[in-house]
């Protein structure tokens, strides 16, 4: 740097060079100084769920008159301008920083503070007025909830519902078609494909039942709880303030933690919901194979479906085409389960009365939330509603499927079934054939007990 580039700020350690235009200060620039690590920064969601906070803050201590009305209009306006992501571009203190994430709470206190002290043409302090009755040790904790919260309502509901609404469009369009079933990737019974996805959906229904769940306990938030939870510095009346005034804010039911202590020490909600996350994508994973094996193909593989032809497959192998979307929601469900680790390990990083790993845990858990929120909406709409089902293959398959002879097994018992089954597969032939050579059941009576349809209905034939 050189000084037309720079100019001084000081704070409490003294003097420090900051970029001229920045509209950070000292505390901030010495954490950029301080961790060259990554080059990733804080996420969009964690930044504007710091504005949120500050915006709820503000407005709730002049509530409590102790805030001027000048300067509260002042950082509330900066605050909004922060949680719209219009000064993203202030805020590049890397994520493995301090371990309470006080240097982006300082960071997001000293943007606001410039940009109110320009707009009321006051002097706003980044801690005496934009941190007033706060520490990072419990807004960094609250801003991770508040993130995930929004996260979830905002971005990752309504794409799993509409990946879930899609697997219930083709549960119905394909309840009657019928494919022989795999277990140990073995043919087994038949089910129809509507069976098979209706599987899928109520993987999907349950995974988004039990997110809903966990997202419940990330409305707690340990705002008021200031430096160590006993609320030294945060006046009476302030946890509950917050909480309103985010709710109005968001639309969302926060409420005032009843144990401070726990919402800056732990981490178990936020872990919780991770825990849930991972489950999402152990699902997904499930339903991406799935689909891969049933597109493999075209000729030497299952070829049960076909997948959208989205992009050539080979730089070498003209005509290719691959399913590269189910790829993709693989490597998503990866990094997501790898994600969940991190933050396992983070949350159990709480030593006394702080949780010292909050900026990799919120880095991992933002993005898990929206890798999840984007894979779901791709599988719905790039798989899942356009695939075509080659019912050839299916009906194929299922006539020269040996395992049909099972529901022979109450009419027949289970040793001549064996024997049919066995003769079938070697002689290539079907399992009617072959029953009609070596049972006394007439034609007509092994078409009832071996109609593929009825068969996945289930019960004696």
């Amino acid at each position: 740097m050189n000084n037309k580039q720079t100019r001084i700020e000081k704070d409490s350690m003294g003097e420090v060079e900051v970029p001229v235009d920045a509209l950070y200060g000292a505390q901030t620039q010495r954490a950029v100084n301080n961790f060259p690590i990554s080059g990733t920064v804080l996420p969009r969601p964690v930044i504007r769920a710091l504005g949120l906070i500050k915006h709820a803050c503000a407005t709730t201590n002049h509530h409590l008159a102790l805030l001027d009305e000048a300067r509260t209009r002042a950082i509330t306006l900066a605050s909004t301008a922060v949680a719209e992501g219009r000064h993203d571009d202030q805020f590049p203190i890397d994520i493995f920083q301090t371990g309470s994430g006080t240097s982006s709470n300082m960071n997001a206190n000293e943007v606001i503070a410039t940009l109110a002290s320009r707009e009321s043409g006051m002097q706003v302090h980044p801690n005496d007025h934009v941190n007033m009755g706060q520490s990072s040790n419990d807004v960094f904790p609250a801003a991770i909830h508040v993130a995930a919260a929004l996260q979830v309502h905002e971005a990752l509901m309504p794409a799993l519902d509409k990946l879930e609404s899609s697997l219930s469009r083709r549960v119905d369009e394909l309840g009657r078609v019928v494919k022989t079933g795999r277990t140990h990737l073995m043919d087994a019974m038949p089910v129809t494909l509507g069976q098979e996805i209706s599987g899928w959906r109520d993987q999907i229904f349950r995974a988004k039942s039990r997110i809903q769940q966990a997202a419940i306990d990330v409305l707690d938030l340990p705002l008021g709880g200031t430096a160590v939870g006993t609320g030294v510095n945060a006046a009476e009346g302030f946890a509950e303030g917050c909480a309103l005034a985010l709710d109005d804010l968001t639309g969302l039911s926060f409420r005032a933690r009843e144990n401070f202590f726990s919402g800056l020490s732990s981490q178990d909600d936020a872990v919780a919901l991770s825990g849930q996350l991972k489950s999402l994508a152990v699902a997904m994973m499930k339903i991406a194979n799935d689909l891969r094996w049933m597109n493999s193909g075209p000729l030497a593989g299952l070829g049960e479906i076909t997948l959208p032809a989205l992009q050539p497959g080979s730089s070498i192998m003209p005509g290719k085409i691959n399913p590269v979307i189910p790829e993709a929601i693989a490597m998503v469900c990866a990094e997501v389960i790898g994600n969940d680790t991190t933050i396992t390990i983070a949350g159990q990083s709480g030593n006394f009365q702080l949780n010292v790993m909050l900026p990799v845990l919120a880095k991992n858990l933002s993005a898990s939330i929206e890798l999840l929120s984007n894979a779901c909406t791709v599988l719905a709409e790039k798989v899942i509603d356009g695939f075509v089902v080659n019912e050839a293959a299916l009906n194929e398959s299922l006539g020269r499927n040996p395992i049909l002879v099972t529901a022979l097994n109450p009419v027949i018992g289970y040793e001549l079934g064996a024997k049919i089954a066995k003769r079938a597969y070697s002689e290539n032939r079907t399992v009617k054939d072959i029953a009609l050579e070596m049972t006394n059941l007439d034609e007509a009576e092994l078409d009832r007990l071996l109609d593929p349809y009825k068969l996945t209905l289930g019960g004696l034939m």
